[in-house]
């Protein structure tokens, strides 16, 4: 009897490795929340919505094939700002999600302006998210 449990037990210490080890898995990719907060602001007598990213935002923006986690974040600033559903901002906001984090890493907020025009896509990127007009200073 007692060898028929000494061999249970060495069974059972031999397994327990495989048994208790994580399974390997993929680096994990960032969720939501993405927005942290969002705020209306005024730069003379221009408005723009400062958008205010989550570490997780400014992690997983900066990855390839993340328009999922994208239309996630802007649903969140809906959420918040419904007043952003604007012609153009959802356009600013996707160029800021595709390139901010990886032309200026750690920017306060990611800001739209409801009164640039709309673009192309190349037209967005060349102006650095910011068409028809400066980039604010704040």
């Amino acid at each position: 009897m007692l060898r028929i449990l000494a061999a249970a037990l060495a069974a059972v210490a031999l397994l327990a490795p495989a048994v208790t080890a994580a399974p390997a898995s993929a680096e994990p990719t960032a969720g939501p929340p993405f927005v942290a907060s969002t705020h209306w602001a005024k730069w003379g007598d221009l408005s723009t919505l400062r958008v205010y990213p989550t570490a997780s935002a400014r992690s997983v923006s900066t990855q390839p094939g993340t328009v999922v986690q994208a239309d996630e974040a802007w649903a969140e600033v809906l959420a918040q700002a419904p007043d952003a559903d604007i012609p153009g901002m959802r356009a600013q906001f996707m160029c800021h999600w595709q390139f901010a984090e990886l032309v200026e890493p750690g920017k306060t907020s990611w800001n739209l302006e409801p009164w640039r025009p709309e673009v192309d896509d190349a037209t967005m990127v060349a102006t650095r998210c910011n068409p028809g007009g400066t980039e604010e200073p704040f």
